[in-house]
């Protein structure tokens, strides 16, 4: 029997590779702006056109490639990074594989230009599919442009799988915060389709945060520091009162590199234990400095994952950490039963000096003198009232004649419109059950209603009618409002401002970090607004369909979401009736806007059958 198995090409193990490494265009910004960081850039350019799948390019000022490093850096496990397999437990570099340019040049048309800064010319390499078009001698600055184009021209199924150029570009943003907050001392410059969406100078860790997510940021951060033998904290977290309802502000580094830990955001949670209300999520930038050789990056191909060595001691450090930083600043409630609040110095007297107090001393007291002070004391008697009650009505006639007299209409002059025969008693026609379902008798049998679900279907429908076919109402606010929001999220608002006028949103102004609203939809309070809107950019940063109704259709199942009255809310009587009545008057009662049941029916068929022994 012939031999069966052979070793792939290199163009099908680089296409393999490129599955694990490159899933999006955000996975190139990636990868290419750790190399230029790796290179020792102090000034890093990334330039974005349709959503990174025409182009996605990375220019720095770093160190370059001479020819031969230039032509092999495209090989698979090439690196500059490490030499031996102990490197990888002392790894002061983001990339380590050697994986990530192979796999890109196997999927993608590649223009690399490079210099160094000893050399008085560059080198310029075009490959295409992990085929060497051409290679040329060019004058070059110092440093690296890396060009990807065309992404996934060669596999089509993969270009297919990319969502919307919104998702796409919202992943890169993502991508460029995470390195842009790594590292504050370099220059990043971010452009999408000729427009500049980032220019962060050179800063400290405070500036390069409130540079990124607007200028209403640094009121909200309380500094983290603590060092000890294990690990080393830096960083803020954000005040409890500006917590939001998603998890878009929370970064962890450890040694400059983001990472995800349900573990440590864990510790985070643990800290906030009390003091946020629930459902709410605080914004943090903690940066740990650990030692390379406890921690193993090597568990996960987006090295995004780390196993450290002493898990329950980084978990009991943060989270004192955090809890120290929040009590230190006067954040956190104070719970010190013994402690008397008259006893507090206040601010004003603190520089004050102490003045000496004034004594009076009666020098004629003799304590041992036999005559005793006359103490006076005041006996207090009540007074007896002389006179009664009946003294209130002296002087009024007491004519009984006159009374007797005086007829009073005690019976119904007016008659009843119904017999007495034809007036029923009000029944119950609904009953509440635990605060999450509706009861309701019907000829058949009786309907049960689960009142969020079905609140949800009104809701929709309602924001629909008003998006497609009919001008909301709004309520006119006293004092407009102001709401805050990082660059992203702006740029967002403005592409779906006209879809949140038509719910009933009055904007008046949009400004770079903040919005203004002066009316608001007729079912939304006023406390709600911040609410409904971080909800609806949470919902859709995940996705938004190109077509305007489905963009309408997303706007309306997440401001139903937000808005529907939840489980465990008390219905009147009246309430339950007019939601049971909206929920039958919609044209699909039958499902939630999330496809689950809003309502099951038992008839009196079924019933008997439960008491049929």
């Amino acid at each position: 029997m012939s031999s069966i198995i052979q070793l792939l090409p290199d163009h099908v193990a680089n296409q393999i590779a490129a599955g694990e490494v490159v899933q999006r265009p955000a996975s190139v910004v990636k990868e290419l702006l750790e190399n230029a960081v790796d290179a020792r850039a102090i000034d890093i350019k990334l330039i974005i056109k349709d959503a990174g799948k025409a182009l996605v390019q990375v220019i720095d000022n770093g160190l370059g490639m001479s020819v031969t490093d230039a032509r092999l850096c495209f090989e698979r496990h090439a690196t500059s990074k490490i030499r031996q397999a102990e490197d990888l437990f002392s790894l002061h570099t983001k990339g380590f594989r050697g994986e990530a340019l192979a796999s890109i040049a196997a999927i993608a048309h590649v223009e690399m230009k490079t210099k160094q800064d000893q050399e008085e010319l560059g080198t310029h390499i075009i490959i295409e599919g992990s085929k060497f078009v051409s290679q040329d001698v060019a004058v070059l600055p110092k440093g690296t442009s890396f060009a990807v184009k065309n992404l996934f021209f060669n596999i089509p199924a993969r270009r297919n799988f990319l969502k919307s150029d919104t998702v796409e570009y919202r992943h890169i943003i993502d991508e460029f915060q995470r390195v842009a907050l790594a590292h504050p001392k370099i220059h990043f410059t971010f452009y999408h389709n000729g427009s500049e969406m980032f220019n962060l100078p050179p800063s400290t860790l405070r500036q390069r945060i409130v540079n990124i997510f607007s200028g209403k940021t640094n009121e909200k951060l309380v500094p983290v520091q603590e060092e000890t033998e294990i690990v080393a904290i830096q960083g803020f977290v954000s005040k409890p009162e500006f917590a939001k309802k998603n998890r878009g502000e929370q970064f962890f580094f450890v040694n400059d590199r983001f990472i995800k830990s349900g573990y440590l955001h864990h510790a985070v949670m643990a800290a906030y234990d009390g003091i946020l209300k629930d459902g709410a999520q605080p914004s943090y930038f903690l940066y740990l400095s650990v030692p390379p050789n406890t921690i193993d990056i090597n568990i996960h191909p987006t090295k995004t994952e780390i196993k450290f060595d002493d898990e329950h001691a980084l978990y009991a450090i943060l989270r004192a950490s955090i809890k120290h930083s929040l009590g230190q600043f006067n954040v956190a409630p104070v719970l010190d039963f013994d402690r008397d609040s008259n006893l507090d110095t206040p601010y004003h007297y603190k520089d004050l000096e102490g003045a000496t107090p004034t004594i009076q001393v009666d020098g004629n007291f003799n304590p041992f003198s036999d005559d005793k002070p006359n103490k006076h004391f005041s006996n207090y008697k009540k007074p007896e009232s002389t006179a009664n009650w009946e003294s209130l009505y002296v002087g009024l006639k007491q004519d009984t004649d006159e009374i007797g007299h005086i007829t009073f209409e005690n019976e119904e002059v007016t008659s009843s419109l119904f017999n007495d025969e034809e007036v029923e008693h009000a029944v119950h026609k609904t009953y509440q059950i635990h605060k999450k379902y509706i009861v309701s008798s019907i000829k058949s049998g009786m309907v049960i209603v689960d009142q969020q679900r079905a609140h949800q279907r009104v809701l929709y429908e309602q924001f629909l009618v008003n998006m497609t076919v009919n001008q909301a109402s709004s309520q006119q606010l006293l004092f407009p409002l102001n709401l805050f929001f990082s660059s992203s999220e702006m740029d967002l608002i403005a592409e779906l401002q006209l879809s949140l006028m038509n719910t009933g949103f009055v904007f008046e102004e949009n400004n770079t970090d903040h919005i203004v609203i002066s009316g608001i939809p007729v079912n939304v309070t006023e406390s709600e607004v911040s609410i409904v809107l971080e909800q609806l950019l949470s919902d859709l940063q995940d996705g938004i369909p190109e077509s305007s109704f489905s963009q309408n259709d997303t706007i309306a199942k997440s401001m139903a979401k937000s808005l529907a009255v939840k489980t465990g809310t008390h219905l009147t009587e009246k309430e339950q009736e007019n939601l049971v009545n909206g929920l039958f008057a919609c044209k699909d009662p039958n499902v939630s806007p999330f496809h689950k049941p809003t309502f099951i029916t038992m008839r009196v068929e079924d019933l008997d059958k439960k008491f049929a022994l």
